[in-house]
């Protein structure tokens, strides 16, 4: 689905002669697209107050985002002004169905990407310009994207010249046409050069280390989206301009600039540009110094919103004449030039929907999601993936509701059903049985955020039909039983109000409980107070497997529990005040068998708007007081912020968390601290034999 274009009027030209002028981050694997919260301690927004707010979702009309998956896929539509309908053009969907080819050599990628035919390209090596700095011409109708990860274009790039359009370049490395000189200005080999053209999306790429530019948008290139890629190693990071005129349209978002000195870009007699939820990162004492971060020149109309600004000089400028408003970001360790003004400016929403996330998730979602995926799927592929049924609250889906489309799913099913659902918030608790394996529960919008399920279940809410309360496992408002469960790209929460009900026994409130194996979590947001997250097995004697990436778990007071060999990682853990406003809690809770893993969060981040030393990692629940339990919570290469307290395990119910299995290993920030009596951590060879695969086994998480 499209949005047409808004009606409105071009800013006038500008004067001529207004042309261009001129590590310590660790990277989640490339497979993972996290979705975390991080926010430096001396962070500052742009009216001076530290943090961000959220902006309020907003429904997009644009097709699934990949950002929220290990994988692309071909069929996917672009979003921002790339998916506006204008110039003859239908949004953008590159060569979309047209023949799907496999590429290897530059000979076929010349030849398909030079065609006049719509194709979809998969680069399924790494392939070589020849000579040094070629730039194929690539003509209109086509999507070229990398096959995983393994889709390289080397020494050279791609040039869309005068009206070429609708063409998407996703999920590739194109790098390495560098020619020994830093400020080269006689080498123009960037990695995408557009002159003239209409209806691109550049996504999910890394691009690093060439001659000239990464991206310039030339020329009056207009309908432009620049998304979720990686801007690295690099004198010209991104040039928008080289016109007097004042006629594009170009949304940028979710960008990581690292380490590239200038044009970050810089741009140039743009009419509306849009600008959200980039990442520009200048690592100190390193031979690369930015000189300036998202630069208005010209008559350009820029909005700047809910970025993030780590280390940079003069990290937000405009010319006299440009107008630029900014509102969210968040700026840490900058100086120099911040400024806005010159005047009200364009409302993005009336051309698109998207939604914001809050400028402290950037720099950890942005580290993790942007560049290549792991997975590329053809359209031919995802047909024969899996069922598809669509859920929809206004109905335009098959089901209006979440457990109607789980009821359609036949009982003993084991083939791959997704569920696809609409954005909407849908008021209703949804269980999925041990009879209908392998259901993935998938939100369609572009954020976690556009999909939410919630119910209000707590342990004490008495049933409707009389029979008792729900008890801690029923209240959850989804519970999902059946092995090869995975859910994508939504949110599932417990909206149970605390504060109305201190006189119930029983205020724990789940908002996703699990009981099987190979429960596959990638980006999600799980949400509630107390018992939000239970993770557990269909039996005492059974394996209950877990995998949780790219996600967000909030809470209070034991929060991710139970006795599954859960694995959360490149996620965000954030630690929520308690009803009264009172800050104190326990992030883990595992009731571990003495022969399984319990809870392993890696490369994680941990924080929230709580008091200092405030919260613990975890504590041992010996679940009906079972001594023959050994819980287990490691927590490793994970950033953990003050709110940690520094004796950070604890006791529970009489039993001892030094008689169990709790363990640090190279974790970072306030919250962190060395090893003692109350603070074990792993050795070395120790931290060797808990990785991810030790708690996986032979079972390969993989999206559907």
């Amino acid at each position: 689905m499209t949005v047409e274009r808004r009606t409105a009027q071009h800013a006038p030209h500008a004067p001529a002669g207004s042309s261009h002028r001129s590590r310590r981050a660790r990277l989640a694997l490339a497979a993972v697209v996290a979705t975390a919260l991080a926010a430096g301690a001396a962070a500052t927004t742009a009216n001076g107050l530290s943090g961000a707010q959220d902006a309020p979702d907003t429904v997009a009309a644009a097709a699934f985002s990949s950002a929220a998956s290990s994988s692309v896929r071909a069929e996917e539509e672009a979003d921002g002004y790339a998916s506006v309908s204008a110039l003859g053009q239908d949004g953008t969907y590159g060569g979309r169905g047209g023949r799907t080819v496999t590429v290897r050599t530059l000979a076929d990628l010349e030849k398909y990407a030079t065609a006049t035919e719509p194709y979809v390209i998969v680069v399924a090596a790494a392939i070589a310009m020849d000579p040094k700095g070629k730039e194929i011409k690539v003509a209109s109708d086509k999507t070229i994207i990398g096959s995983g990860t393994s889709g390289h274009i080397v020494g050279g790039g791609f040039f869309l010249g005068q009206g070429v359009h609708n063409v998407i370049i996703r999920n590739l490395t194109i790098r390495d046409s560098y020619a020994g000189i830093w400020n080269d200005k006689d080498h123009d080999w960037d990695a995408i050069q557009m002159d003239g053209a209409h209806h691109v999306w550049i996504d999910h790429n890394d691009l690093r280390n060439m001659a000239d530019g990464l991206i310039d948008s030339r020329k009056d290139t207009t309908y432009l989206t620049v998304s979720w890629n990686r801007l690295q190693h690099d004198n010209k990071a991104f040039g928008i301009g080289w016109t007097e005129n004042t006629t594009a349209d170009i949304t940028i978002h979710h960008n990581w600039f690292h380490e590239t000195e200038q044009r970050n870009p810089s741009t140039d007699n743009v009419a509306h540009a849009h600008l959200y939820n980039n990442y520009l990162q200048d690592d100190p004492g390193t031979d690369i110094t930015a000189s300036y971060g998202n630069y208005a020149r010209g008559h350009t109309d820029m909005v700047l919103e809910n970025s993030y600004f780590e280390g940079l000089k003069n990290p937000v400028t405009r010319d006299g004449t440009a107008t630029l408003v900014q509102r969210g970001s968040i700026f840490a360790g900058t100086s120099g030039r911040n400024e806005s003004g010159g005047g009200t400016s364009f409302d993005p929403h009336a051309s698109y929907a998207y939604t914001l996330d809050s400028a402290a998730e950037v720099p950890a979602l942005v580290k993790a999601g942007a560049g290549p995926r792991s997975t590329t799927v053809t359209g031919s592929t995802a047909a024969a993936a899996a069922t598809t049924l669509t859920v929809a609250e206004d109905g335009s889906g098959q089901y209006d509701t979440v457990q109607a489309a789980v009821d359609a799913v036949p009982a003993g099913n084991t083939a791959r059903v997704v569920i696809a659902i609409a954005p909407g918030t849908y008021r209703e608790p949804v269980k999925i049985p041990s009879t209908k394996q392998n259901v993935t529960l998938q939100g369609t919008g572009p954020s976690r955020k556009s999909t939410v399920i919630v119910y209000d279940n707590a342990s004490g809410t008495q049933k409707p039909d009389g029979s008792g309360t729900y008890g801690t496992g029923g209240s959850a408002t989804v519970a999902a039983e059946a092995d090869g469960f995975q859910a994508r790209n939504l949110t599932v929460a417990n909206d149970f109000d605390e504060a109305a009900h201190q006189g119930m026994s029983g205020l724990q409130a789940v908002a996703l409980r699990t009981a099987a194996d190979k429960v596959f979590l990638d980006s999600v947001i799980t949400e509630g107070d107390q018992d939000t997250l239970l993770l557990d097995t269909a039996a005492k004697d059974r394996l209950g497997r877990v995998y949780m990436r790219n996600s967000n778990v909030v809470g209070n007071v034991d929060f991710i529990f139970g006795r599954a060999s859960a694995v959360i990682d490149a996620s965000v853990i954030t630690l929520k005040k308690r009803w009264d406003g009172s800050s104190a809690g326990y992030i883990t809770a595992p009731s571990t068998a003495a022969d399984r893993k319990g809870f392993l969060i890696n490369n994680s981040t941990v924080n929230g708007d709580v008091s200092a030393a405030s919260f613990y990692l975890g504590r041992p629940w010996h679940a009906g007081g079972d001594a023959a339990l050994d819980p287990m919570t490691t927590v490793r290469d994970t950033t953990l912020s003050a709110a940690i307290r520094p004796a950070p395990w604890t006791d529970m119910s009489g039993f001892s968390w030094k008689d169990d299995r709790f363990a640090e290993y190279g974790n970072d920030g306030p919250g962190a601290g060395a090893a003692s009596g109350d603070r074990p951590q792993l050795s070395d060879s120790g931290a060797a034999g808990q990785e991810i695969a030790d708690w996986l086994g032979s079972w390969t998480p993989s999206a559907s």
